[in-house]
């Protein structure tokens, strides 16, 4: 917890002050109410008294309640500001820290944890700032205050009141142990159940096509149930803190006057009336003590939790980024080249290179496409060039500089990106297609000129609003080819030195994808293109194609090259084309 304080500023800062002269004087206010019923007391049991002195008495004690009333909500109101803030802070700072995060501290903390620390966490957080700036200052407070009123009064209500402090503190304290590693549990059945909801939502077709909802509601339940348990324990246990705690208020109240009453028994005639509002007075600060343990204890509910939650805010937000951010940001003097030199990479942890010794240049305006059976490399290869993960040896360059020494932004923009599952969000299709940061101005005759050569425009131009009509979140309102070719169509428009299509035209009919290949080529003529493909077709016509098996380079030239010289390329050119076809091409 002490360390998310970083994110309170000077403005935060004044508004706890505030809060804190709020509090005491409402505490003050609170305290001195029993005064004047003291006051009260001893005028009604005394002859002679006037009706005026008690109005007077009860008129100030009206005006400590209604003060006291008015600090509450102010500290309430500020409270509430302070930590709704606070809570906004926190999330803008996890959002930004998870968007600067590498493959591998995303697959780390995995998806559905950091949405429930960005959510649920931050959340718990939240609660327990907005109730302890009133409750965690006021309880102490109170607390202090009103044994320093009573210390002198009776040292047998003193010995009581102590009796049940101790009583409290140690059933609070028992308590906590118990339930705090079980609040650690609860979060991270959290993680799992949102994980199940989400891949539940995200393979709802699957699930329906195969029968299985039976199966997933079983898992989910599973799970829910975990929770479920774990949730009723801790509750059941903090179950017994509220009549405890009300036990040991009334039971105080009920010792005080008990022995109260033997000690007027045993006192002089004057002075039992003097002992009556000791008594009275005693009693009323007792119990503020005791109300001040009943505060602390709604915090101690809620502080295991919030404890754990911050912790795990903590492990996001101090999270080492494995993918650091260069200082070149300059124009070059060489553009749409690529290059890797030796590059070898492997996952962290894993002992085998996924790709190994991999060498090749792309000059600008060059094609250079990438083939090989599933698993062989090809995605990590050119996830390597946008640097969704850094070489483990070796270097790629891009116009001649490692792409590890640009800054991200630089690198971004020489970059047009087609992942391998077309990704959209929900917006107009116009925000689809110039989304994003670019180096230059995205214009409505560059967002049209782009999806037409993408041969989207005949499905764009037939919806509802044309380029202004709705594209659901993650494209789910269209087609598989629909989304692929606005998702090429975002990248054209984009007006890159270089281009990436990983996989990017699977999911077009032949007819398209030729038309669609032939459009781009006239289009990028001068622009560098790196497309990793599944199809003999889709690259048949590169300047250069590498043939990948397991990880390592086992052909490297034009389609007719490889033909005669690859047998793993042959291989795959003859499980899709004809040897007639391939003669012709």
């Amino acid at each position: 917890m002490i360390k998310l304080m970083r994110f309170w500023n000077k403005k935060d800062i004044l508004n706890i002050t505030i809060c804190v002269i709020f509090v005491v004087g409402g505490v003050w206010l609170d305290l001195k109410m029993p005064d004047y019923m003291s006051e009260i007391t001893i005028l009604v049991q005394t002859e002679g008294s006037k009706m005026k002195d008690i109005l007077i008495n009860g008129g100030y004690m009206l005006l400590c309640a209604l003060g006291s009333l008015t600090f509450t909500v102010a500290t309430g109101y500020l409270a509430a500001n302070i930590s709704s803030e606070f809570s906004m802070k926190i999330r803008k700072a996890i959002f930004e820290k998870v968007g600067n995060l590498g493959m591998e501290e995303v697959k780390k903390f995995k998806t559905s944890s950091l949405i429930t620390r960005t959510t649920n966490d931050v959340t718990q957080v939240e609660m327990l700032i907005g109730l302890g700036l009133h409750l965690l200052i006021k309880a102490p407070i109170t607390a202090v205050w009103a044994v320093t009123k009573i210390l002198n009064k009776s040292w047998e209500w003193s010995s009581i009141t102590a009796v049940a402090i101790v009583i409290l503190l140690s059933i609070i304290a028992v308590l906590i142990k118990i339930v705090v590693p079980r609040f650690k549990i609860i979060q991270k059945l959290t993680d799992k159940l949102n994980g199940l909801t989400r891949e539940n939502l995200n393979g709802i077709r699957v699930v329906r096509a195969f029968n299985a909802e039976k199966y997933e509601e079983n898992k989910f339940k599973k799970v829910n149930d975990e929770l479920t348990e774990v949730q009723l324990y801790n509750q059941k246990k903090f179950a017994i803190l509220s009549p405890v705690m009300y036990l040991v208020l009334q039971g105080v109240t009920l010792a005080i006057y008990f022995s109260g009453a033997y000690i007027i028994k045993g006192a002089l005639l004057a002075d039992k009336l003097a002992i009556f509002g000791n008594m009275v007075v005693f009693s009323s600060y007792a119990m503020q003590v005791i109300m001040s343990f009943l505060m602390l204890a709604v915090i101690f509910m809620i502080l295991p939790r919030a404890e754990v939650s911050a912790n795990r805010i903590n492990e996001v937000l101090d999270a080492k980024l494995t993918i650091k951010e260069g200082t070149f940001d300059k124009e070059t003097k060489e553009k749409g080249i690529v290059e890797f030199k030796n590059v070898s990479f492997k996952y962290p942890n894993a002992d085998e290179y996924v790709i190994k010794n991999i060498s090749f240049k792309a000059n600008k305006g060059e094609t250079i496409a990438f083939i090989g059976s599933t698993g062989s490399g090809k995605s990590t290869l050119i996830n390597l060039v946008p640097r969704f993960y850094d070489a483990t040896e070796g270097e790629v360059l891009i116009d001649n500089i490692n792409v590890k020494d640009y800054k991200t932004e630089t690198l971004m923009n020489k970059l047009g990106y087609v992942p391998q599952k077309a990704i959209l969000f929900n917006g107009t299709v116009n925000y689809n297609i110039s989304y994003g940061k670019s180096s230059k101005k995205i214009t409505r005759n560059i967002i049209e000129k782009a999806i037409d050569i993408a041969q989207a425009t005949s499905f764009v131009t037939k919806m509802d609003k044309s380029y202004s009509s709705v594209i659901a979140q993650s494209g789910t309102n269209i087609s598989g080819g629909q989304k692929q070719r606005l998702a090429i169509a975002r990248a054209i428009a984009r007006e890159p030195e270089i281009y990436i299509f990983d996989d990017s035209f699977s999911a077009l009919d032949y007819k398209t994808d030729a038309t669609l290949r032939k459009e781009l080529k006239k289009y990028t003529k001068e622009t560098t293109s790196l497309i990793v493909a599944q199809r003999i077709g889709t690259i048949m016509n590169a300047d250069q194609i590498i043939v990948l098996e397991k990880g390592k380079c086992v052909g490297k030239g034009t389609h007719q090259e490889l033909l005669k010289t690859c047998e793993v390329y042959k291989q795959i050119a003859l499980s899709q084309l004809s040897k007639e076809e391939l003669e012709n091409a």
